[in-house]
């Protein structure tokens, strides 16, 4: 049996919201001059959560709810041991083949000595032959040898450019390593206020799984919604004006950072101009971000309020809408 308290609460809440919107209505909105438009809305500020790349153990959060941080700060770590190790390995490896290139550079250098030699005991060989001085068989063991000389040499060449292909390898190892270990340590990419804690040291995260979710303060909005012949008329970069309900004497300037192009509330069939009337479209009113950095410690996300916004795009405001805002 379906309590009739489920019934009427509804109701209520329904009656409340529409004897709201029509005070508004006869009270305050029609006393605004007619090149000015408002409607209510609440303060909205653009989250982002810190994830993790890798799947692990945390191992650090370094902040709590409420916390500012400063774009670059170390908000968490993941446990790193194996990589560590990894690293370490990997690091060792690359100067294990460094030290084999040397020995293989120094070869070269004793292989083309030798190469040298060969082919200068060759030369007189074959001098001393033409003269009659060498036997045949003399100028064949000189031509042997020159030709095992260049032989290695040229064995040396491409062991040196085999060392080369493997330290490239193991760095490339190294650096991928590297990549994953500082993977482990999860930084702010912005200055924001923590707005949620989501997991503690020692629990088992997935790749993506969400650590910290902050809120950018420089990107702070109120979305509000304006009727068809009012939305038309709004620019973008207009001015406007925005009051909160819990701080009424202060008046925040604001710009129309956005339009929708389409109508969020539509009648089924829009046939009649009183019809296109209730078309409804969102509008953005966006706070400078310098305005917000200067009382970074007063912005809240959540807030309601009312925005105005000017829809000649003059700042010909009434003098209850002129900016004040706290010292």
């Amino acid at each position: 049996m379906i309590s009739k308290t489920w019934i009427v609460l509804p109701l209520v809440a329904v009656g409340a919201a529409l004897g709201g919107y029509y005070y508004w209505q006869t009270h305050i909105a029609s006393q605004l001059p007619e090149n000015i438009a408002s409607s209510n809305g609440r303060i909205e500020a653009n989250q982002i959560n810190i994830a993790t790349k890798l799947a692990g153990r945390v191992s650090e959060v370094l902040v709590q709810e409420g916390d500012m941080v400063d774009m670059g700060q170390v908000v968490a770590r993941l446990d790193s041991v194996q990589l560590t190790a990894q690293l370490k390995s990997s690091e060792a490896v690359v100067r294990r083949l460094e030290r084999v290139q040397d020995e293989a550079k120094s070869s070269v250098d004793r292989y083309k000595s030798q190469l040298d030699l060969a082919e200068q005991m060759l030369d007189r060989t074959k001098k001393l032959h033409d003269e009659g001085f060498a036997s045949t068989e003399k100028l064949q063991q000189r031509h042997s040898e020159f030709q095992s000389a260049h032989a290695a040499y040229i064995s040396s060449l491409a062991n040196v450019e085999q060392s080369i292909e493997a330290i490239n390898a193991a760095e490339q190892e190294a650096r991928r390593v590297r990549s994953l270990f500082e993977d482990t340590i999860l930084a702010a990419p912005l200055r924001g206020r923590v707005q949620y804690r989501l997991t503690e040291p020692g629990e088992v995260l997935a790749a993506g799984g969400n650590i910290v979710t902050l809120l950018d303060l420089a990107d702070v909005y109120m979305t509000i919604f304006l009727p068809a012949d009012e939305a038309g008329r709004v620019a973008i970069g207009g001015p406007a004006r925005i009051i909160l309900d819990p701080v009424p004497q202060y008046v925040i300037p604001a710009t129309v950072s956005f339009v929708a192009t389409q109508a969020q509330f539509t009648p089924r069939t829009v046939e009649t101009a009183e019809e296109r009337e209730k078309l409804m479209f969102r509008v953005k009113i966006r706070i400078d971000p310098t305005l917000l950095r200067k009382h970074e410690d007063r912005v809240k996300a959540g807030v309601r309020g009312v925005a105005y916004v000017s829809l000649s795009g003059t700042n010909d405001w009434p003098d209850y809408l002129r900016v004040k805002l706290p010292e």
